[in-house]
């Protein structure tokens, strides 16, 4: 279980979050939506330790993230798989040398163990031929599906998306999204998934909550969502420019 308790995070005189708290419970999806720059992604990153509360606490599988050491910290992330906005490949490197660098880093099989995980990997992402390609030869959707497959290598209990289907067409965004259903449903991973796009958050999601001046200002079932009555958040999930009711 993931669980931040009124999380404070500010940047000089900029306060991102303002009191975040917000539970994710094993197997199940969490949508984090809210307006650009309203602190997403920075709210995701303590949960890996990549920033530490002003004020508050972070938990993952009751270790309270923001006190461990350094030792404990490293052992907690590789329970945590992070796909990145931009898949963050390295150019330099073949898809199956970016997928296998944290089993490389972890030091824990031998090289025909991660040949071999890295073939499992790519083979969930439907990418089992790229192996030998680098990232500039694939298109931004498969690109991202090196993402996940990297992440999923370590075999993660968590996977953490951060902006997944951005940039992206709406049928590769629409393969993007199986996926990310397939991780959740066939190897039981629990997620959390930042996004802009609704018609994702939907398909997605087991829950979704809404991040809004630095606090959750809703979090429910898809349904309980898409039937809301809070302004605020219908103006979000409507694409509505203002608070005016829709005609």
């Amino acid at each position: 279980m993931i669980q931040l308790k009124n999380v404070h995070k500010a940047f000089g005189e900029k306060k991102v979050l303002q009191g975040f708290t917000l539970d994710v419970a094993e197997g199940e999806t969490m949508v984090i939506i809210g307006f650009s720059g309203t602190g997403k992604s920075v709210a995701i990153k303590h949960i890996v330790g990549l920033l530490e509360p002003d004020e508050g606490e972070v938990w993952v599988d009751k270790q309270r993230v923001d006190t461990l050491s350094r030792r404990d910290l490293v052992k907690l992330r590789s329970k945590i798989g992070y796909v990145f906005q931009f898949a963050a490949l390295f150019d330099s490197l073949s898809i199956g040398e970016n997928v296998a660098m944290g089993l490389r880093k972890q030091g824990e099989l031998s090289a025909a163990e991660i040949d071999q995980r890295v073939h499992e990997s790519l083979d969930i992402v439907d990418l089992e031929d790229v192996a030998h390609r680098f990232p500039a030869e694939l298109s931004g959707g498969m690109r991202k599906r090196v993402g996940i497959a990297r992440a999923v290598a370590l075999r993660p209990k968590y996977i953490l998306y951060d902006e997944p289907t951005t940039g992206l067409d709406p049928v590769t965004s629409a393969v993007i999204d199986d996926l990310m259903v397939r991780m959740r449903d066939k190897l039981g991973v629990t997620s959390i998934v930042i996004t802009h796009d609704m018609r994702s958050a939907y398909h997605v999601g087991t829950r979704i909550a809404m991040l809004y001046e630095g606090k959750v200002r809703q979090v429910g079932t898809v349904e309980e969502i898409q039937n809301t009555t809070d302004p605020i958040v219908r103006q979000f999930i409507e694409g509505r420019s203002s608070l005016e009711p829709a005609a």
